[in-house]
C-alpha cells in the first residue's frame, strides 16, 4: 500500500528532491515576476471595470469621474511600490508586513498583520478563480452552470502544480502571464495609437447602451460617498503587491536588489495597464453596471436587456473596439485574460506557506507548516490555503461579487502597519548612524514610508466605511479570531516548553544495568521526556542502548550533539541523515539495518510522547510519533515502546473525571428509601 501511494504520490508532484537542492529552486527575476506579479497584472481585468460599476449606480453621468478616482488609484499604487522598495532592502528575511510590525510596532501588531494577509490570501484565490470561471462561463454555458465545483477544480490542479515546487510551477506560469503582459500592453498601445495618431473613433459594442442608475440623483455627502466607495473597489489593484516582500528568500542573489527591481518592473507595468484600460474604456464608450440588476439597469435600444444579457468584460469591450470582433487578437486577449485571472492565485499560493512557516517558527501555528515537502515547498501551508478558498467559493457559490466585497481590507491593515513600522524602523536607526549620506538615506526612506502609512491608512477607513455593511464585516471578524487562535497556540506551545524544561544542574542516572536486547530512545531535544526515556530504558536492562535523533537540520542537530555532550549523558547520540527532509524513512531503515547485524536479537524502540488533556492538543503534538509507530509496528522482532509524559492539562482533565466520577456515585434517594434514624416499619426486613 506504501509503495502504491508512493507512486501515485510521485505521478502528481514528482520526485523527492535533497534538501541540499535549495538553492536550485530559486528564481531569477524574469521567472520572480510571474510567480509573483500575477496577482497584482491580472487586477487590471476587474478593478477598472470595478470603479465604472460603482459609479454607474448613479448613472453615466458619473463615469467623469472615473479617471480622477484612476489617479488617485495610481497615486496610491506608486506609493506603496515605492515604500515596499524600502522593506524589502531593510527586511529580506522573508517575513515581510508580519516581521516589520513584530520587530518595530510589537507582537500584537504583528500577529495583526499575520491575521490580515492569511484572510487577504485566501481571498485572493477565491475571486482569481472565481472571476476567471467567469469569464469562461460567459462562452461556455456548461461552466456557468456549475461555477462552484469548476472553480474548486480549478483549485485543486493550481495546488498540484504548486505542490511541484515553486520553481517549477513559476515555468509553467511563466509563459502565460507574460503573454498577458504582452497582450494588454499592445492592446493599450495600439488603441493609443489608433485614437491619437491616426484620428480613428474607437467603439465599445455597449456604446450605444444606456444605463439607468438607481439613485440618479446623487449630490452632496451621497456623492461623495459613491465616489469613495468607487476609489476603494479599484483599490482592487494593489493586492499582491506584498508579495515579493515576503518572497525575497526565494530570489537568486543579491536578493534585496532583485526582488526591489521585481517590484518596481512589477509597479510600472501594472499602471500601464490600468490606466490604459480605463481610458480606452472610456474613450470607447464602454457601459458597464452591477450584475445583479444589469437585466434591468441597462437599456438596448430604449428597452431593458432582461435575464439572459450578458455584460461583457471590459477587457473584452476594448479589445473589440481595438481589434474588431472575432479578430485573432480579440480572441487572444479574451483567452489569456481568461487564464491569467486562474494564475492570479499563484501569488497567494507562494505567499502564505512562507507566512505560514514564518508563523510555525515562532510557535503561532502548528509546526507542521514548518516542514517542506518533498518538493521543498511548504506542503502543508500549500493544503491548508487551497482548502480555505474552496470553503469560501462552495459557502460564496463562486460569486465574485459576494466576494469582492470581503477583499482589500487585510492588505490595507497589512500597508498600514507595515509603513508605519518602517517609520520607526527609521527614526530608531537614525539614532545610532553618524554617516551624513546614510542619514540622508534613511531621512529619504522614512519620508516615504510615512507618506504611504498616511495614504494606505486613508484608504483603510475609506475600504471599512464603504464596504462594512456590504460584507466585509466578516473579514473584521475574521481576523480577531484568527488572531486569538494564535495567541492561544503560543502559550500552549509556551507552556508546554516551560514545562519541559531541564534545569542545567540535572544529572543523569549513571546506572547501566545489564540486559538482553538492544535499545534505541528517539530523542527531538533534550527535555524531561527524553530523560525519562532514558531512565526508562536503562531500567529494563538493555544489552546496548544508544541514543538516536534524525538531522533534518544541520545546525539544530550540531547543536542537540553539543548540549548532549555539554550535560555529560553518558548514552552514546547517533545522528542519522535526512537529506530529504524525513524523520520516519530514516529510523526505520536504521532500525533494520541493526536487525540484519543480529537477526536473533530484540531491538526495543522508545519513543517519548506527551499526554494532553483537550482534543485540539492532539493536532499540536506526536503526529511523528503516531506514524513512526505505525510503521515499526509492523517490522519483525522490534518492539515499540511509548513513555508517556503528562501535561498539566492532562492532569486536569483526569481529575475533573474523577470529580464528575464521584458526582455519579452519589444517587438520589428512591421513593422508597427511608432518611437514617426514622423507622422503617413492620413491614421492612431489617
Amino acid at each position: 500500500m506504501s509503495k502504491v501511494t508512493d507512486l501515485v504520490k510521485r505521478l502528481f508532484i514528482g520526485r523527492a528532491l535533497r534538501s541540499t537542492q535549495l538553492h536550485e529552486q530559486l528564481l531569477p527575476k524574469r521567472i520572480a515576476l510571474p510567480v509573483f506579479a500575477s496577482d497584482a497584472l491580472s487586477s487590471v481585468a476587474y478593478a477598472p471595470q470595478e470603479i465604472l460599476v460603482i459609479l454607474s449606480i448613479a448613472g453615466v453621468s458619473f463615469y467623469g469621474f472615473a479617471p480622477w478616482v484612476a489617479a488617485a488609484v495610481v497615486v496610491v499604487m506608486l506609493t506603496v511600490v515605492a515604500s515596499y522598495r524600502q522593506n524589502v532592502h531593510a527586511y529580506p528575511s522573508g517575513g515581510g508586513d508580519y516581521e516589520v510590525a513584530t520587530v518595530n510596532l510589537g507582537q500584537n501588531a504583528g500577529l495583526t498583520v499575520a491575521s490580515a494577509l492569511m484572510v487577504d490570501y485566501i481571498l485572493t484565490v477565491a475571486v482569481s478563480v472565481a472571476n476567471g470561471v467567469d469569464y469562461v462561463g460567459a462562452t461556455i454555458p456548461y461552466v456557468a452552470e456549475h461555477k462552484p465545483q469548476i472553480a474548486i477544480l480549478i483549485v485543486v490542479l493550481l495546488t498540484i502544480v504548486n505542490l511541484r515546487g515553486i520553481r517549477e510551477s513559476g515555468a509553467a506560469f511563466a509563459v502565460p502571464t507574460y503573454t498577458f503582459m504582452f497582450a494588454v500592453i499592445g492592446l493599450v498601445f495600439w488603441g493609443g495609437f489608433r485614437l491619437l495618431v491616426l484620428g480613428d473613433e474607437l467603439r465599445a459594442p455597449t456604446a450605444g447602451y444606456q444605463i439607468v442608475g438607481e439613485q440618479s440623483n446623487l449630490a452632496g455627502l451621497a456623492a461623495v460617498f459613491l465616489i469613495l466607495r468607487a476609489f476603494s473597489s479599484g483599490c482592487a489593484a494593489l493586492t499582491g503587491v506584498e508579495a515579493i516582500s515576503n518572497g525575497v528568500p526565494a530570489f537568486r542573489k543579491p536578493k534585496s536588489k532583485n526582488a526591489a527591481t521585481t517590484l518596481l518592473m512589477m509597479g510600472l507595468i501594472a499602471i500601464t495597464m490600468f490606466v490604459g484600460i480605463i481610458t480606452l474604456g472610456l474613450a470607447s464608450g464602454v457601459k458597464l453596471a452591477d450584475p445583479a440588476t444589469a437585466a434591468t439597469s441597462v437599456l438596448i435600444d430604449g428597452r431593458p436587456a432582461g435575464p439572459g444579457y450578458n455584460q461583457p468584460p471590459i477587457i473584452a469591450q476594448v479589445a473589440e473596439a481595438v481589434f474588431g470582433n472575432g479578430s485573432v487578437f480579440f480572441v487572444v486577449i479574451a483567452a489569456v485574460t481568461a487564464l491569467i485571472l486562474f494564475l492570479a492565485a499563484n501569488t497567494a499560493f507562494n505567499g502564505f506557506p512562507v507566512l505560514g512557516a514564518i508563523l510555525a517558527q515562532d510557535r503561532f501555528l502548528p509546526r507542521q507548516l514548518h516542514n517542506r515537502g518533498d518538493r521543498l515547498a511548504f506542503s502543508n501551508g500549500i493544503v491548508i490555503l487551497a482548502a480555505g478558498a474552496c470553503l469560501l467559493l462552495w459557502g460564496f457559490q463562486a460569486d465574485v461579487s459576494r466576494l469582492l466585497n470581503l477583499y482589500i481590507v487585510g492588505v490595507f491593515v497589512s500597508f498600514t502597519l507595515s509603513q508605519t513600522g518602517m517609520v520607526r524602523h527609521w527614526t530608531r536607526h537614525l539614532r545610532t548612524e553618524e554617516d551624513p549620506s546614510a542619514r540622508a538615506r534613511m531621512r529619504r526612506s522614512r519620508v516615504i514610508n510615512f507618506f504611504g502609512g498616511i495614504m494606505t491608512g486613508l484608504v483603510l477607513v475609506v475600504v471599512l466605511l464603504t464596504k462594512f455593511t456590504h460584507g466585509a464585516w466578516i473579514v473584521c471578524v475574521t481576523m480577531p479570531v484568527l488572531f486569538l487562535m494564535m495567541k492561544a497556540i503560543r502559550r500552549h506551545y509556551d507552556n508546554v516548553s516551560q514545562e519541559l524544561a531541564v534545569a542545567e544542574g540535572t544529572q543523569v542516572d549513571e546506572s547501566m544495568l545489564p540486559a538482553r536486547n538492544h535499545a534505541v530512545v528517539l530523542v527531538s531535544k533534550i527535555h524531561k521526556p527524553t530523560l525519562r526515556a532514558l531512565s526508562y530504558a536503562r531500567a529494563t536492562r538493555p544489552s546496548t542502548l544508544e541514543a538516536v535523533t534524525v538531522g533534518v537540520d544541520g545546525e539544530d542537530a550540531r547543536a542537540l550533539q553539543e548540549e548532549w555532550e555539554r550535560r555529560g549523558i553518558a548514552v552514546p547520540l547517533k545522528t542519522l541523515d535526512s537529506p530529504y527532509r524525513e524523520i520516519t524513512r530514516p529510523i526505520l531503515e536504521y532500525v533494520k539495518s541493526l536487525r540484519r547485524r543480529s537477526p536473533r536479537d530484540v531491538v526495543t524502540v522508545y519513543i517519548p510522547e506527551y499526554v494532553v488533556g483537550h482534543w485540539w492538543e492532539h493536532l499540536l503534538h506526536n503526529q511523528s510519533a503516531l506514524r513512526l509507530k505505525g510503521r515499526l509496528l509492523f517490522q519483525p522482532g522490534v518492539m515499540v515502546t511509548s513513555v508517556p509524559w503528562q501535561l498539566h492539562s492532562a492532569d486536569r482533565l483526569k481529575v475533573r473525571r474523577a470529580q464528575r466520577a464521584a458526582a455519579m456515585a452519589v444517587r438520589r434517594p428512591w421513593p422508597g428509601d427511608v432518611p437514617q434514624g426514622m423507622d422503617r416499619g413492620p413491614d421492612v426486613k431489617a
